[in-house]
């Protein structure tokens, strides 16, 4: 984590344009020691490249990729214009980070960042806020303060297994740093407790960083046990601010809306506001495709922020709903139109993409992505093919299920595509990938020098982290369940013969 000195934040700062604005911050820069004199004309040559604008009022000014041996130390500069500053092409950014690094160290930083900076309410509190201590507190995570957002919601889980809804939970809350492992661990191990009509509470009194709640639903409710499962909360807290929240939870009206809700509603109710159309987002029409692009980054410096708004700009001319997924850092799935997201994946020379496109133009989506990667993305690019071959993968979407199981698979399949290593298991266990199990698998996995997703054919999931717990277990995988894993990288082979013979053993039991 990178240190931000109070001092380094400059509230109620004025610049009549964005030259004095970048002036300003790397004056800041160059007085704390991160750069030497001269860092400056880097700042505004880079912004002749393309603009640093990340989006929500926001904007990094940096260097160019010659000016980095200018850079001492990596540091930032905070500056926050109230009355904003107009940063080209219609936007306005409120808060200006200036950033000095000497390699790709900003991209982590941007990592940590992204949680708040991604956050339009938040970027919104920065750029009126007076007290620099809070200030700091928002932009490193440390705020305490709590807001229900749509990604704390997984709603219509097809699952009928209690602990797959609380590990969903936990995923979720570790992912917002929000939790530690010792969290995870516990709320998975305890004992759910029923509030009313199948939603169940879950939490810890240990590893609680930050206040947050996380709530999954089934598509449809189940049994466990004699009791009804349909939705359960999981909760983080660190203090009282979340009493309100939480005394919204025993009335009736939320309750309902918890159960049969919308991400909308259910984000109205629990954060005290009325729910109007205003509040919702437009409904996503089914998609009538979907294609899967996975690529290799051979830009010498990654995806800063030059060939990441380049790319941005090509998935923004398309209607389909594109996500990004870093596999070489096994990142959860983005958007791919969000400049600061895609900044944030932290992707260096040799990484892994992998594009999700739902809609009527997901084929040309894609074929376009691969064409912009291969060009450099306004960059020169590595003139050496990449390790494992780029692929393209159309699925059709499938709209209506058949009420017929499929039929029995007696044989396990191995397949090998564009470098990618496929196998296909049947799972034995006669109750399925419940905790044990899906440890084994985990620990299976992790012995290999190689990238490893799995998905559950039969419920047709998406492909999530084999070496993730909580995501194998939110597969709900159950006896007869058919799972696809593809492994690539040095021992993709190895991974896919070792989780064979894994799941033919029984996972330990």
């Amino acid at each position: 984590m990178f240190n931000l000195p109070e001092n380094n934040i400059h509230l109620a700062a004025q610049a009549d344009n964005k030259q004095q604005a970048i002036e300003q911050v790397a004056m800041a820069l160059e007085q704390a020691g991160y750069v030497e004199a001269g860092y400056l004309a880097g700042m505004l040559a880079r912004e002749q490249q393309t603009s640093t604008f990340l989006g929500n009022g926001i904007a990094i000014p940096h260097g160019t990729l010659d000016t980095r041996h200018m850079v001492k130390n990596t540091g930032v500069q905070v500056f926050q214009f109230p009355q904003g500053i107009e940063w080209g092409e219609g936007n306005v950014a409120y808060v200006v980070i200036g950033i000095a690094a000497r390699s790709d160290e900003h991209l982590a930083l941007l990592r940590q960042l992204t949680h708040v900076l991604g956050d339009e309410d938040t970027a919104a509190k920065l750029a009126t806020l007076t007290d620099a201590t809070q200030f700091r507190a928002i932009l490193m995570g440390e705020n305490t303060g709590f807001s229900l957002q749509a990604d704390h919601l997984s709603l219509d889980i097809n699952t009928t297994s209690l602990l797959a809804l609380t590990a969903i939970n936990a995923d979720i809350l570790q992912a917002q740093s929000a939790v530690n492992s010792e969290f995870v661990s516990e709320v998975i191990s305890s004992a759910a407790l029923p509030l009313c009509d199948g939603l169940w509470l879950t939490d810890s009194v240990n590893g609680n960083l930050k206040n947050a709640i996380a709530f999954s639903r089934a598509a449809t409710p189940f049994n466990h046990h004699g009791k009804t499962i349909h939705g359960v909360l999981t909760i983080a807290a660190v203090n009282d601010e979340l009493n309100d929240t939480l005394a919204r939870l025993l009335d009736k009206d939320v309750q309902q809306t918890l159960l049969t809700g919308g991400n909308a509603q259910i984000i109205a109710a629990l954060n005290g506001v009325e729910f109007t159309e205003n509040t919702a987002s437009n409904a996503e029409t089914p998609a009538t495709n979907t294609v899967i692009g996975t690529f290799t980054i051979r830009n010498e410096h990654g995806l800063h922020a030059r060939p990441s708004a380049v790319l941005v700009n090509v998935v923004k001319q398309f209607e389909s709903k594109i996500t990004i997924e870093n596999l070489n850092r096994e990142s959860a799935p983005v958007s791919a139109k969000s400049l600061m997201k895609v900044v944030a994946l932290g992707v260096v020379n040799g990484h892994r993409l992998r594009f999700v496109a739902e809609g009527d133009d997901a084929l040309q989506a894609i074929q376009a992505i691969e064409k912009a990667i291969q060009d450099g993305l306004g960059e020169g690019v590595s003139s050496l093919p990449p390790a494992i071959a780029d692929s393209i993968e159309e699925q059709a979407h499938v709209t209506t299920k058949t009420a017929n199981p499929p039929p029995a698979v007696d044989t396990n399949s191995l397949s090998q595509n564009n470098d990618a290593i496929i196998g296909e298991f049947v799972i034995q266990n006669e109750h399925g990938l419940h905790a044990r199990p899906s440890a084994v698998l985990v620990n299976e996995v992790k012995k290999y020098t190689a990238s490893v997703t799995v998905q559950n054919l039969d419920r047709d999931t998406q492909p999530v982290s084999a070496k993730s717990l909580m995501k194998i277990v939110a597969l709900g995988a159950t006896k007869g369940h058919r799972l696809r894993f593809v492994a690539t990288g040095e021992q993709a082979q190895q991974a896919i013969d070792g989780i064979g013979n894994a799941i033919a053993a029984g996972l330990g039991e």
